[in-house]
C-alpha cells in the first residue's frame, strides 16, 4: 500500500508544471496517468485484503460492499475538492496571480489563468495523496513474524 501511494505520488508530481509547453506537458500527462494507474493497482489489492481479512466469512459481503461504498465516496469527495479548487482559482485569475513571478508560463498565454489553477488543483491532490500514505503509516500494522519457542 505504501508503494501504490508513493507512486501515486510520484504521477501528481509529473502533473504539477502546468508551466511548460503543451508538447513537453503531454507527455507528463501520459507518464502521469500511467504511474497513476500502476500506483492504484498496488494500492488497490492489499487495502482490500486489509479490510476484509479480519471479517468473519458471513461478513465479507456487507464488509465489501461498505470498503467499496468508502472508496467511491472518498473518490467523489477527491474530485469535488480539486474541481472546486481549479473553478474558484479560475475564476479569479487576480487571487493567483503571484505565482507568475515563480513559474514562468510558456506558450499560451490566453489559458494562464486555468494551467495556475491546475497547479493549485493538483497541488490539493498532492496533499490528499501524502496525507493517505501518512495515514496509512500510522495505521497499518507492520508484518508480523511468527516466532515459535
Amino acid at each position: 500500500m505504501i508503494w501504490g501511494s508513493l507512486i501515486v505520488i510520484l504521477s501528481i508530481a509529473l502533473l504539477l508544471p502546468t508551466h511548460y509547453y503543451l508538447s513537453s506537458y503531454q507527455w507528463l500527462v501520459v507518464a502521469a496517468f500511467t504511474l497513476f494507474g500502476l500506483g492504484l493497482a498496488f494500492y488497490a489489492t492489499p487495502s482490500t485484503d486489509a479490510a476484509l481479512t479480519a471479517l468473519p466469512d458471513d461478513q465479507v459481503g456487507s464488509g465489501s460492499g461498505i470498503y467499496k461504498m468508502a472508496s467511491s465516496l472518498g473518490a467523489s469527495f477527491g474530485v469535488a475538492i480539486s474541481a472546486t479548487v481549479l473553478t474558484v482559482f479560475s475564476s479569479d485569475p487576480q487571487s493567483i496571480q503571484w505565482i507568475e513571478g515563480v513559474f514562468n508560463y510558456v506558450g499560451r498565454q490566453d489559458n494562464t489563468a486555468v494551467r495556475e489553477a491546475a497547479f493549485f488543483a493538483f497541488g490539493v491532490n498532492l496533499l490528499m495523496a501524502v496525507a493517505a500514505l501518512i495515514s496509512i503509516m500510522m495505521t497499518i500494522p507492520k508484518k508480523q513474524t511468527n516466532t515459535k519457542i
